[in-house]
């Protein structure tokens, strides 16, 4: 399982980046690798919205199932990667590169400290899997 140190997480999947009080999003290699080949990706959320922490913004569908992405904070959404949608696969290949899902102006910062790093959450689903 591929787990960045430079990220957090949260428990229903997520991760998120943070840069100067900007975040980007995406779902993480372990919900990738349990709904399989992603073959759909959607934002259900526009440019400019404010999607509340555990919101959901969009949803991806593989070939076993679709799901909701969440928010990982409270943000205003700054950018949506348009490219994903055409080409949602790159979940598959590089779901923490070129396959981030929507990048925000973080509202709350201290709704970060409530998420997981990286150990945190490789524990997490270790229990998940057992």
């Amino acid at each position: 399982m591929n787990t960045p140190q430079d990220l957090k997480y949260t428990k229903n999947d997520e991760w998120v980046r943070v840069e100067s009080g900007s975040g980007t999003a995406g779902i993480t290699d372990y919900a990738q690798s349990q709904l399989s080949d992603i073959v759909f990706f959607e934002v259900s959320s526009a440019v400019g919205a404010t999607v509340k922490q555990g919101e959901a913004f969009g949803t991806v569908e593989s070939v076993k199932a679709a799901s909701d992405i969440y928010m990982p904070v409270t943000g205003t959404l700054t950018e949506i990667n348009a490219d994903l949608a055409k080409s949602p696969d790159w979940i598959n290949k590089d779901s923490y590169g070129q396959a981030w899902m929507v990048r925000f102006q973080i509202g709350d910062p201290k709704q970060l400290d409530g998420l997981m790093d990286a150990a945190a959450y490789e524990k997490y689903c270790q229990g998940r899997s057992q």
